[in-house]
């Protein structure tokens, strides 16, 4: 049994920043399923929105709206936008290095929006916000990270959150008992034969919750993100950035012939590739970087060029084999403003969670920034919390005793992932009907 005042459940960008808001003289333990640098966020390339000034307002507020087919929250959406100049100033003071022309920010742009507002580093912009946010946590005294520790499920009686139960990585069943949990799991990725994500990210929040009939939202809103570097072989496939769509890259048939308009939102994209593909008989389409200059590819694209390189393609001269993948997930446990869960003194934050920013479809680097600014908000909220959350002696010995038995009711089972795509299939049916 381990104890702690607030225990976060995950590594990414959502937990860290989480955990960073919170007061020091709190003991905060986070756990994470495999290494802390196995997160998605360590994955994001293309980079962070942000409101470049008041002016920009009502086009970011009106291209989120529109990627996510308007079934997006507009409270969260106004909350996001409003908190993003905060946020990237909190970035900066961690030592996030953003790309610069002088002393001002150099602004990118991916689909669906109408103008640049994306800050970004090179194509590693999750990678740098992520370590910066890690070493960070890592520094301080008040903060625990145990990795290769997984929540099995949640410790809950009368719809009131007191701790989980995880499995260390000798396989090993024990109790966390904390007055407050955050979820912070991540995606769905791994539940997918294709994807972009780490295959051990397999929705662990969505099976917990239902266990426990805890309310979630959209399920079924998983989005394909189109352009992943085309390999015949099984698992995760490797993103080429909507940032290089958004600096000119354009879509070829198998003739060498554009067919679709590349900056539109990602779900378009996604349909005209797989149509195109259906016409041409082949199992991709061309991706050319042609339009963008050699140097320029370099620079803002490093990591790409080099991977792709390592592929056998020179993208400065030749065009690149793309097909759309899973990438991310707009669903989730279902959340307010200030990131609580349906059940009592239990937190959701980042792409585990449903606020209702992305609606139906994610826009473009939207992620990273909505991660942030509800995990804040999560942390704002925790510490203004007065009421009181112990479980009683007999509820403790409950779970003590179930976990040294190692009951079955522990959800990381050999069929867990059949279950949970089942559940997602299912809620997509549902919606068709």
């Amino acid at each position: 049994m381990k104890k702690a005042d607030i225990l976060i459940v995950g590594s990414g960008v959502a937990g860290l920043f989480c955990a960073l808001n919170l007061p020091d003289d709190k003991n905060i333990l986070i756990i994470t399923k495999d290494i802390c640098e196995h997160s998605d966020s360590f994955l994001a390339q293309g980079g962070i929105c942000v409101l470049k000034d008041e002016s920009d307002y009502e086009s970011y507020f009106e291209d989120t709206m529109k990627a996510g087919h308007y079934e997006n929250r507009k409270e969260s959406v106004d909350i996001m936008i409003k908190s993003s100049r905060e946020i990237i100033d909190d970035l900066v003071s961690y030592g996030v290095d953003f790309e610069k022309d002088g002393g001002g920010f150099v602004y990118t742009r991916e689909g669906a929006h109408s103008t640049p507002r994306i800050l970004f580093h090179k194509d590693i912009t999750g990678k740098e916000i992520t370590s910066k946010l890690l070493e960070e946590a890592r520094r301080r005294s008040n903060i625990t990270i145990l990795e290769h520790n997984a929540m099995v499920d949640l410790l809950v009686e009368n719809n009131n959150c007191f701790g989980v139960a995880a499995r260390n990585e000798d396989g090993d069943f024990y109790n966390i008992f904390a007055p407050y949990v955050v979820i912070a799991t991540g995606g769905v990725g791994g539940l997918y034969v294709h994807s972009t994500n780490y295959r051990h990210l397999t929705g662990d929040a969505l099976g917990v919750s239902m266990e426990h009939n805890i309310k979630l939202e959209h399920i079924d809103y998983v989005q394909i993100h189109p352009t992943t570097l085309y390999a015949s072989t099984r698992g995760r496939r490797f993103l080429i950035s909507e940032s290089v769509r958004g600096e000119g890259a354009v879509l070829l048939n198998k003739d060498g012939e554009r067919f679709t308009d590349e900056l539109q939102p990602r779900d378009v994209v996604t349909a005209a590739i797989r149509e195109q593909m259906k016409k041409d008989g082949t199992a991709h389409v061309w991706l050319s970087l042609k339009n963008i200059d050699v140097e320029e590819i370099k620079k803002h694209f490093p990591n790409i060029y080099k991977h792709c390189l390592e592929q056998g393609y020179d993208v400065t001269k030749d065009n690149i084999p793309v097909v759309p993948a899973q990438h991310y997930f707009m669903g989730g446990v279902w959340v307010d403003s200030d990131s609580k869960t349906s059940c009592g003194h239990l937190y959701a934050v980042g792409e585990a969670s449903c606020n209702g920013v992305h609606g139906k479809n994610r826009l473009a680097s939207n992620s990273l920034l909505e991660s942030l600014v509800f995990a804040k908000r999560a942390a704002k909220h925790i510490k203004e919390d007065r009421s009181e959350n112990t479980p009683s002696d007999e509820t403790v010995r409950k779970y003590e005793k179930l976990t040294a038995e190692k009951k079955d009711y522990f959800l990381l089972r050999d069929d867990y992932v059949s279950v949970m795509r089942n559940e997602i299939e299912k809620a997509k049916e549902n919606n068709l009907k």
